[in-house]
């Protein structure tokens, strides 16, 4: 087990219902139109905690948990966006054990590194690398999901595991650019 502050997992379902997997960029409008406010909100306290770690090496714990909150509503959505559930995900960003997605992220800190905080711009940038190959390999196992379920109107656990390790890595991957995690997202869970 990682010792990661923020740890993904996923528990899809075999069976699928063809007519909400073949209709999900429709039922997802709603979900786009709250992660678009929802991701400026998020992106202004990070703005703001950058400035408080900074100064007082902390994560100002309000903040991080509004930011937390949105980083666990971004991973149930793209989580349904990506066919990897079927369960339509809630509006909010609490946790939520019961969804078949979950992204369990730690307390805030006691300390921060006022250093990488500082240059988290620039280390960022060999992350977002990664994150964008990872996003086509989700992409495309999204796309043969999509046939596979709405063909047979179930998919196996194999399809849908595929997309665990770079889920789990993008997650992990956001929490280090929200300012959640100090150290480099590690590969493995």
């Amino acid at each position: 087990m990682s010792t990661y502050p923020v740890v993904y997992q996923q528990q899809p379902p075999v069976e699928r219902n063809r007519l909400t997997v073949f209709f999900r960029l429709f039922m997802l409008i709603p979900h786009w139109i709250v992660m678009c406010f929802y991701a400026i909100g998020a992106l202004l306290v990070v703005f703001c905690a950058w400035f408080a770690i900074l100064f007082t090496g902390r994560y100002p714990e309000g903040m991080y948990n509004f930011v937390a909150g949105f980083l666990r509503y971004a991973t149930r959505v793209n989580a349904y966006s990506y066919l990897i559930v079927d369960e339509y995900p809630p509006f909010d960003g609490a946790e939520h054990p019961e969804y078949p997605v979950v992204a369990h992220v730690a307390p805030p800190p006691e300390k921060l590194s006022r250093l990488t905080t500082f240059f988290r711009g620039i280390l960022f940038i060999p992350v977002y690398i990664v994150l964008y190959v990872f996003s086509i390999w989700i992409e495309l196992v999204a796309i043969a999901i999509w046939f596979v379920a709405v063909c047979t109107g179930k998919t196996s656990p194999g399809l849908t595991e595929a997309v665990h390790f770079p889920m789990a890595y993008s997650v992990r991957a956001w929490a280090y650019g929200l300012l959640l995690a100090d150290g480099f997202p590690p590969f493995e869970d």
